[in-house]
């Protein structure tokens, strides 16, 4: 019973949520270069899934490999063999991706498909690593991995890496997607971007300070951009998520998010989902147990 048990798990699809900053300040940066940040992390329901494939011959592997990126630099391949470098196991797998969250939008995709890869597979293979372990593990990939790994809402400080558990409400949010990808690196390298924003508390940030310092480098990079906050701000407010492309609006009631979708949707690509507290990676998780 208990291997038919363990075999199921194998053929179950695990999701790999998005994630909206729900604010954004750049407090300073590091002698490396890297920005230091104070953020908020919310997750939605809007979901990428994974399937995990044994392999026998304890390769890892992709199914199908996901247009514009080689297999060996997705970021579910680096995640695997990065897991298993570091336990030293020999297993294999092959990794199945259903790709639905855009890609550069800002809603954290890649680094999402990492940490469901590094939680479901710690899992699978046995191998017994902490959460506090994983979230290093998935640092080393990228500095967002880590909060999908802890996998609650969390206030984010350091890189993004410093994480505490926040509580925020859960809502139903419309996220507009600009049809272009916004260059990252060319918005924290912009000289015009803010990088001295003052620190403010969780109960600042509960009082209403939403500011994404990112918003006014971007949209004068992207009219596109700028074009979708003035259009979804006819409605509520509108924020950037990350650097974008992705902006997005929380909404309490799912009849006035309808009303706003069917009003966006003639001009743009637009996502009904629900801003919740929990990852559902670790909601699946308890359900199978």
């Amino acid at each position: 019973m208990q291997r038919q048990n363990e075999l199921a798990l194998w053929s179950e699809k695990w999701p790999a949520p998005a994630k909206i900053n729900l604010m954004l300040r750049i407090v300073g940066r590091r002698p490396d270069g890297y920005h230091l940040l104070q953020t908020v992390f919310q997750f939605t329901d809007l979901c990428d899934w994974l399937t995990f494939h044994p392999q026998a011959d304890g390769k890892v592997g992709l199914l199908r490999t996901t247009p514009g990126v080689a297999e060996a630099d997705d970021l579910t391949i680096r995640a695997a063999n990065l897991l298993k470098s570091a336990t030293g196991c020999g297993l294999g797998v092959c990794i199945e991706l259903e790709k639905n969250l855009p890609m550069g939008g800002g809603l954290g995709g890649g680094s999402s498909d990492a940490a469901t890869t590094l939680v479901v597979l710690n899992h699978l293979w046995g191998l017994g690593l902490s959460v506090a372990q994983l979230m290093e593990l998935g640092l080393g990939l990228g500095a967002d991995v880590p909060v999908f790994v802890y996998g609650q809402s969390a206030w984010a400080e350091g890189v993004g890496e410093k994480l505490q558990k926040i509580e925020v409400p859960e809502a139903w949010v419309l996220i507009v997607r600009p049809d272009c990808h916004v260059n990252t690196g060319q918005i924290f390298a912009d000289k015009n971007l803010t990088r001295d924003s003052k620190s403010i508390t969780i109960a600042d940030f509960t009082a209403g300070q939403h500011t994404n310092d990112c918003t006014r480098v971007v949209i004068d990079r992207y009219q596109l951009i700028k074009d979708a906050i003035e259009d979804l701000s006819e409605y509520a407010e509108a924020r950037l998520t990350g650097t974008g492309s992705c902006v997005f609006a929380l909404f309490e009631g799912k009849n006035e998010a309808e009303a706003a979708l069917s009003g966006l949707c003639v001009k743009w690509q637009v996502y009904l989902a629900r801003a919740i507290s929990q990852s559902p990676l670790y909601t699946k998780l308890a359900a199978v147990h």
